[in-house]
C-alpha cells in the first residue's frame, strides 16, 4: 500500500492538497494510518474492465430471453454459451459445488436460486438472474431482476426501488470514505418505501478471486465500517425484501428464499475506486 501524502490531491475531489484541505482533520480524527492506496497496475485494471464488460453484455444478451414458457435452464445454457463463445469461463459453475454457470432466482427467492429444466417463467413473474464470468484471470459480476411478463404494481414498485437501493450506494461511495456510507444510504431508501433490507448476504471484494475478504453489508451507519480505499474492487449487490428480512435456506444448501414467502429483488455491480472517484465496471 502506498500512503497518501500531504502533496498529493485530497480525497475529497476539492482540487486542493491534502495538506491544505481534510488533512487535519483526518489526523485528528485519528484516521491517518488508514489514509493509504492500494497499488493496481494498468494491467489489472484493464483486465477488469474487460471481464466487468463481458458480464454486461452477457447480462443483457440473457434477459432479451425473459418471458413467459421459457426455464431457467434455458438462460443457464445460453450465458454458458455466450461466454465461453467468448474466451470466458461462468465462476458459479462448481464453485464450492454450485451445480449450474448463473443463479436465477425468482418471486420469493432472495438469490442462489439454481436453474432447472421443471422451473418454467410464468406470466407476473419477476426473476434475479446473477452473473460472474472470469475472462484472462478476472471476474466480472452483475445481477438484474427482469420482468416476466405483466407485473403486479408491488412487483414494479420493488423491482424500482432495488435498482435505486444500487444507484444510492454507487452514489455513496468516494475515496477514504467508509462502507456505512454504503449501507445506510440503501437502508434509509428502502425503509421509506416500507422494504426491508437482507443482511445475511453482502457485497464482496473482487478481482482474481471471486470473493475476496472485504464484505459490503447493504445496511449500516454512516462514518462507519471499513475504510474504501483507492484501489479497490468490489461489488454492490443489494437484496431488498416486500415483507421481512430473514431468509431461509433450502434442503439444496443454496437456494435462499424469503421467510414469509414475499418478493424480493437484487441489483448488482462490479466497482472499481480510484483517487477519482468509482467506476462502474459492469454497466
Amino acid at each position: 500500500m502506498i500512503r497518501l501524502e500531504r502533496n498529493s490531491p485530497c480525497w475529497c475531489g476539492s482540487g486542493k492538497k491534502y495538506k491544505a484541505c481534510h488533512w487535519k482533520q483526518d489526523k485528528q480524527s485519528n484516521n491517518m494510518d488508514n489514509n493509504e492506496r492500494i497499488p493496481r497496475s494498468d494491467a489489472f485494471v484493464e483486465g477488469m474492465r474487460k471481464a466487468g464488460k463481458l458480464a454486461s453484455e452477457g447480462l443483457k444478451a440473457v434477459g432479451e430471453l425473459v418471458k413467459p414458457g421459457v426455464s431457467t435452464l434455458a438462460l443457464n445454457d445460453f450465458v454458458h454459451t455466450y461466454f465461453t463463445e467468448r474466451g470466458a469461463i461462468c465462476a458459479p459453475l462448481n464453485y464450492r459445488g454450485f451445480p449450474m454457470s448463473i443463479c436465477t432466482s425468482r418471486n420469493e427467492v432472495i438469490c442462489h436460486g439454481i436453474p432447472s429444466a421443471d422451473e418454467i417463467l410464468q406470466d407476473g413473474d419477476i426473476i434475479s438472474i446473477d452473473v460472474t464470468c472470469i475472462l484472462d484471470g478476472y471476474h466480472g459480476d452483475t445481477a438484474s431482476t427482469f420482468f416476466v411478463g405483466n407485473v403486479s404494481p408491488m412487483a414494479k414498485k420493488l423491482t424500482d426501488v432495488t435498482r435505486s437501493c444500487l444507484e444510492l450506494g454507487i452514489a455513496a461511495v468516494r475515496p477514504y470514505g467508509y462502507v456505512g456510507d454504503i449501507g445506510e444510504a440503501i437502508q434509509t431508501y428502502a425503509h421509506k418505501h416500507h422494504f426491508s433490507v437482507v443482511e445475511v448476504f453482502v457485497g464482496h471484494g473482487i478481482g482474481t478471486v471471486f470473493h475476496e475478504s472485504l464484505q459490503i453489508p447493504h445496511y449500516g451507519r454512516r462514518g462507519k465500517g471499513e475504510r474504501l480505499l483507492p484501489g479497490m474492487f468490489f461489488t454492490i449487490e443489494p437484496m431488498i425484501n416486500e415483507g421481512v428480512k430473514d431468509a431461509v435456506i433450502m434442503p439444496d444448501k443454496w437456494t435462499a428464499k424469503t421467510a414469509d414467502n414475499k418478493l424480493s429483488a437484487q441489483f448488482e455491480h462490479t466497482l472499481y475506486l480510484s483517487e477519482k472517484g468509482v467506476e462502474i465496471l459492469t454497466k
